[in-house]
Protein backbone atom coordinates (compact mmCIF):
# COMPACT_ATOMS: atom_id res chain seq x y z
CA UNK A 1 0.00 0.00 0.00
CA UNK A 2 1.19 3.49 -0.72
CA UNK A 3 2.53 4.78 2.44
CA UNK A 4 3.61 1.69 4.07
CA UNK A 5 7.31 0.58 4.80
CA UNK A 6 8.32 -2.81 3.60
CA UNK A 7 12.13 -3.90 5.28
CA UNK A 8 14.29 -1.64 3.09
CA UNK A 9 11.47 1.23 2.99
CA UNK A 10 12.06 2.86 6.18
CA UNK A 11 12.90 6.51 5.50
CA UNK A 12 13.71 9.93 6.48
CA UNK A 13 9.82 10.70 6.74
CA UNK A 14 9.32 6.91 8.95
CA UNK A 15 7.53 7.56 12.17
CA UNK A 16 9.46 5.59 15.13
CA UNK A 17 7.16 3.91 17.64
CA UNK A 18 8.98 1.03 20.05
CA UNK A 19 8.00 -1.91 22.70
CA UNK A 20 9.94 -1.72 26.23
CA UNK A 21 10.95 -4.67 27.85
CA UNK A 22 12.81 -6.90 29.58
CA UNK A 23 13.60 -9.43 28.49
CA UNK A 24 12.61 -8.57 25.08
CA UNK A 25 12.88 -11.60 23.03
CA UNK A 26 9.65 -12.62 23.65
CA UNK A 27 7.59 -9.66 22.29
CA UNK A 28 5.23 -10.14 19.12
CA UNK A 29 3.64 -6.71 18.75
CA UNK A 30 6.55 -5.53 16.08
CA UNK A 31 4.76 -8.52 13.86
CA UNK A 32 1.61 -7.54 15.01
CA UNK A 33 1.70 -3.65 14.39
CA UNK A 34 3.99 -3.69 11.27
CA UNK A 35 0.76 -6.17 9.59
CA UNK A 36 -1.42 -3.31 10.87
CA UNK A 37 0.35 -0.29 9.51
CA UNK A 38 0.96 -2.04 6.00
CA UNK A 39 -3.04 -2.75 6.06
CA UNK A 40 -3.44 0.97 6.87
CA UNK A 41 -0.73 2.32 4.82
CA UNK A 42 1.25 3.98 7.62
CA UNK A 43 4.76 4.94 7.22
CA UNK A 44 5.53 3.82 11.06
CA UNK A 45 7.98 1.06 12.72
CA UNK A 46 7.72 -0.42 15.86
CA UNK A 47 10.71 -1.17 17.10
CA UNK A 48 11.71 -3.82 20.16
CA UNK A 49 13.57 -1.42 22.84
CA UNK A 50 15.94 -4.15 25.62
CA UNK A 51 15.22 -1.67 28.78
CA UNK A 52 15.93 -2.79 32.31
CA UNK A 53 14.32 -1.39 35.50
CA UNK A 54 17.21 0.54 36.29
CA UNK A 55 17.63 2.65 33.50
CA UNK A 56 13.67 2.99 32.33
CA UNK A 57 13.71 6.46 33.79
CA UNK A 58 16.25 7.55 31.67
CA UNK A 59 15.45 6.30 28.35
CA UNK A 60 11.64 7.44 28.80
CA UNK A 61 13.63 10.91 29.00
CA UNK A 62 15.74 10.49 26.23
CA UNK A 63 12.61 8.98 23.97
CA UNK A 64 11.20 12.61 24.84
CA UNK A 65 13.46 14.73 22.76
CA UNK A 66 13.00 12.10 19.62
CA UNK A 67 10.33 14.48 17.79
CA UNK A 68 9.73 11.64 14.89
CA UNK A 69 9.53 9.33 17.89
CA UNK A 70 4.78 8.57 17.95
CA UNK A 71 4.97 6.32 21.60
CA UNK A 72 5.17 2.95 22.64
CA UNK A 73 4.32 0.06 24.21
CA UNK A 74 5.05 -0.70 28.14
CA UNK A 75 5.35 -4.53 28.54
CA UNK A 76 6.97 -6.82 31.21
CA UNK A 77 8.24 -5.31 34.10
CA UNK A 78 7.51 -1.89 33.16
CA UNK A 79 3.92 -1.41 33.47
CA UNK A 80 3.12 -0.21 36.62
CA UNK A 81 6.56 2.01 36.88
CA UNK A 82 5.49 3.64 34.16
CA UNK A 83 2.75 5.51 35.71
CA UNK A 84 4.95 7.21 37.57
CA UNK A 85 7.08 8.45 34.50
CA UNK A 86 4.24 10.18 32.56
CA UNK A 87 2.73 12.67 32.74
CA UNK A 88 -0.82 12.35 31.65
CA UNK A 89 -2.73 9.48 32.24
CA UNK A 90 -5.91 8.17 31.44
CA UNK A 91 -8.61 7.00 33.81
CA UNK A 92 -8.23 2.77 33.03
CA UNK A 93 -4.84 3.74 33.78
CA UNK A 94 -4.87 5.93 37.20
CA UNK A 95 -7.82 3.02 37.81
CA UNK A 96 -5.39 -0.07 37.59
CA UNK A 97 -2.17 1.90 38.31
CA UNK A 98 -0.37 0.33 35.56
CA UNK A 99 0.65 1.95 32.18
CA UNK A 100 1.38 0.00 28.66
CA UNK A 101 0.88 2.06 25.99
CA UNK A 102 2.24 6.13 25.80
CA UNK A 103 1.72 8.58 23.51
CA UNK A 104 4.62 11.18 22.78
CA UNK A 105 2.97 14.34 22.30
CA UNK A 106 4.60 16.83 20.13
CA UNK A 107 5.94 18.79 22.97
CA UNK A 108 7.30 15.75 24.82
CA UNK A 109 5.10 15.19 26.96
CA UNK A 110 4.35 11.39 27.48
CA UNK A 111 0.14 10.52 27.94
CA UNK A 112 -0.10 6.70 29.33
CA UNK A 113 -2.98 4.11 29.08
CA UNK A 114 -3.73 0.42 29.95
CA UNK A 115 -5.86 -1.95 27.32
CA UNK A 116 -4.76 -5.01 28.30
CA UNK A 117 -7.75 -5.98 29.54
CA UNK A 118 -10.12 -4.69 27.36
CA UNK A 119 -7.79 -6.79 24.75
CA UNK A 120 -8.15 -10.41 27.07
CA UNK A 121 -11.77 -9.61 27.27
CA UNK A 122 -12.38 -8.93 23.60
CA UNK A 123 -10.16 -11.69 23.10
CA UNK A 124 -12.19 -14.24 25.68
CA UNK A 125 -15.52 -13.38 23.62
CA UNK A 126 -13.72 -14.19 20.15
CA UNK A 127 -13.18 -17.49 21.62
CA UNK A 128 -16.82 -17.92 22.33
CA UNK A 129 -16.41 -17.20 26.26
CA UNK A 130 -18.98 -14.80 27.79
CA UNK A 131 -17.35 -13.66 31.19
CA UNK A 132 -20.68 -12.37 32.44
CA UNK A 133 -22.30 -14.67 35.53
CA UNK A 134 -18.74 -16.98 35.26
CA UNK A 135 -16.62 -17.18 37.92
CA UNK A 136 -12.98 -16.59 37.48
CA UNK A 137 -9.53 -17.21 38.99
CA UNK A 138 -6.42 -14.87 38.12
CA UNK A 139 -3.13 -15.44 39.06
CA UNK A 140 -1.10 -12.57 39.47
CA UNK A 141 -1.89 -8.61 40.49
CA UNK A 142 0.86 -6.67 38.82
CA UNK A 143 0.17 -4.08 35.84
CA UNK A 144 -1.41 -6.50 33.50
CA UNK A 145 -3.58 -8.92 36.00
CA UNK A 146 -5.01 -5.74 37.77
CA UNK A 147 -6.07 -4.70 34.26
CA UNK A 148 -7.00 -8.20 33.65
CA UNK A 149 -9.42 -7.82 36.93
CA UNK A 150 -11.01 -4.73 36.23
CA UNK A 151 -11.88 -5.75 32.56
CA UNK A 152 -13.76 -9.23 33.82
CA UNK A 153 -15.10 -6.77 36.90
CA UNK A 154 -17.00 -4.54 34.17
CA UNK A 155 -17.62 -7.45 31.70
CA UNK A 156 -19.67 -8.98 34.51
CA UNK A 157 -18.24 -11.91 36.31
CA UNK A 158 -20.00 -13.34 39.42
CA UNK A 159 -17.18 -13.93 41.23
CA UNK A 160 -13.04 -13.13 41.47
CA UNK A 161 -10.42 -14.60 43.53
CA UNK A 162 -6.86 -12.94 43.23
CA UNK A 163 -4.19 -15.32 44.03
CA UNK A 164 -0.43 -13.97 43.84
CA UNK A 165 3.07 -14.76 45.33
CA UNK A 166 2.67 -12.04 47.60
CA UNK A 167 -0.63 -12.03 49.53
CA UNK A 168 -0.24 -7.75 50.37
CA UNK A 169 -0.75 -6.52 46.46
CA UNK A 170 -3.66 -9.03 45.98
CA UNK A 171 -5.87 -7.56 48.87
CA UNK A 172 -5.06 -4.48 47.61
CA UNK A 173 -6.24 -5.23 44.56
CA UNK A 174 -8.95 -6.70 45.42
CA UNK A 175 -9.64 -3.65 47.85
CA UNK A 176 -9.76 -1.73 44.45
CA UNK A 177 -11.93 -3.68 42.76
CA UNK A 178 -14.30 -4.32 45.74
CA UNK A 179 -14.28 0.36 45.65
CA UNK A 180 -15.37 0.53 41.91
CA UNK A 181 -17.16 -2.29 41.93
CA UNK A 182 -19.53 -3.10 45.35
CA UNK A 183 -21.56 -6.38 43.91
CA UNK A 184 -18.67 -8.56 42.77
CA UNK A 185 -17.92 -10.84 45.10
CA UNK A 186 -14.15 -10.57 44.99
CA UNK A 187 -11.57 -12.72 47.49
CA UNK A 188 -7.31 -12.45 47.47
CA UNK A 189 -7.40 -16.01 48.87
CA UNK A 190 -8.88 -19.32 48.23
CA UNK A 191 -8.63 -22.15 45.52
CA UNK A 192 -9.55 -22.60 41.75
CA UNK A 193 -11.08 -25.88 41.57
CA UNK A 194 -14.37 -24.41 41.69
CA UNK A 195 -13.65 -21.78 39.18
CA UNK A 196 -14.84 -21.99 35.55
CA UNK A 197 -12.65 -19.80 34.33
CA UNK A 198 -8.50 -18.83 35.13
CA UNK A 199 -6.42 -16.89 33.75
CA UNK A 200 -2.71 -16.39 34.54
CA UNK A 201 -2.03 -12.49 34.59
CA UNK A 202 2.05 -13.39 35.70
CA UNK A 203 4.51 -14.21 33.80
CA UNK A 204 5.57 -17.45 34.85
CA UNK A 205 5.67 -19.74 31.89
CA UNK A 206 8.38 -17.75 30.06
CA UNK A 207 11.07 -19.49 31.51
CA UNK A 208 11.48 -23.35 31.70
CA UNK A 209 12.60 -23.31 34.98
CA UNK A 210 9.53 -20.79 36.39
CA UNK A 211 6.95 -22.47 38.85
CA UNK A 212 3.49 -22.82 37.42
CA UNK A 213 0.19 -19.94 38.07
CA UNK A 214 -1.98 -22.51 39.15
CA UNK A 215 -1.75 -26.15 40.29
CA UNK A 216 -1.89 -28.50 37.33
CA UNK A 217 -3.14 -31.37 39.20
CA UNK A 218 -6.16 -29.36 39.66
CA UNK A 219 -7.52 -28.82 35.78
CA UNK A 220 -10.32 -30.50 35.15
CA UNK A 221 -12.34 -30.48 32.13
CA UNK A 222 -15.09 -27.66 32.06
CA UNK A 223 -12.54 -24.96 32.54
CA UNK A 224 -11.56 -22.85 30.64
CA UNK A 225 -7.85 -21.90 30.75
CA UNK A 226 -6.28 -18.57 29.52
CA UNK A 227 -2.76 -17.17 29.17
CA UNK A 228 -1.03 -13.43 28.74
CA UNK A 229 2.00 -15.25 27.94
CA UNK A 230 2.77 -15.10 24.53
CA UNK A 231 6.19 -17.14 24.24
CA UNK A 232 6.36 -19.78 24.49
CA UNK A 233 3.03 -19.98 22.31
CA UNK A 234 1.86 -23.09 24.63
CA UNK A 235 2.87 -22.62 28.25
CA UNK A 236 3.16 -25.63 30.64
CA UNK A 237 0.14 -24.19 31.85
CA UNK A 238 -1.37 -24.37 28.41
CA UNK A 239 -0.21 -27.60 27.53
CA UNK A 240 -1.47 -29.28 30.92
CA UNK A 241 -5.15 -27.38 30.58
CA UNK A 242 -5.67 -29.13 27.27
CA UNK A 243 -4.09 -33.20 28.99
CA UNK A 244 -7.04 -31.77 31.56
CA UNK A 245 -9.77 -31.34 28.80
CA UNK A 246 -9.85 -28.01 29.29
CA UNK A 247 -10.29 -25.09 26.52
CA UNK A 248 -7.42 -22.74 25.78
CA UNK A 249 -6.81 -19.26 25.01
CA UNK A 250 -3.30 -18.41 24.26
CA UNK A 251 -1.59 -14.50 24.67
CA UNK A 252 -1.30 -13.50 21.28
CA UNK A 253 -5.11 -13.18 20.99
CA UNK A 254 -5.09 -10.38 23.71
CA UNK A 255 -2.85 -8.53 22.01
CA UNK A 256 -4.43 -8.86 18.19
CA UNK A 257 -7.46 -7.23 19.80
CA UNK A 258 -5.98 -4.42 21.33
CA UNK A 259 -3.38 -3.31 18.77
CA UNK A 260 -5.82 -0.92 17.18
CA UNK A 261 -6.62 1.04 19.95
CA UNK A 262 -2.64 0.95 21.02
CA UNK A 263 -1.98 2.29 17.24
CA UNK A 264 -5.08 5.20 18.03
CA UNK A 265 -3.47 6.26 21.52
CA UNK A 266 -0.26 6.79 20.06
CA UNK A 267 -1.63 8.85 17.48
CA UNK A 268 -0.69 6.14 14.03
CA UNK A 269 -4.04 5.75 12.90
Amino acid sequence: MDGAITATGITGRTRVYGIVADPIYHVKAPEVMGALFARHGVDGILVPLHVTAGGLAAVIEGLRHLRNFGGFIATVPHKTAMTGLCDALTREAEQIGAVNCVRREADGRMVGTMLDGIGFVEALRASGVEPRGRSAALAGAGGAASAIAFALAEAGVARLTILNRTADRAQALAERLRAAYPTLAVAAEGGQADHDLLVNGTSLGMRPQDATPFDLTALHAGQFVAEAIMAPETTPLLAAAQAAGCRIQKGLPMLERQIALMARHMGAL
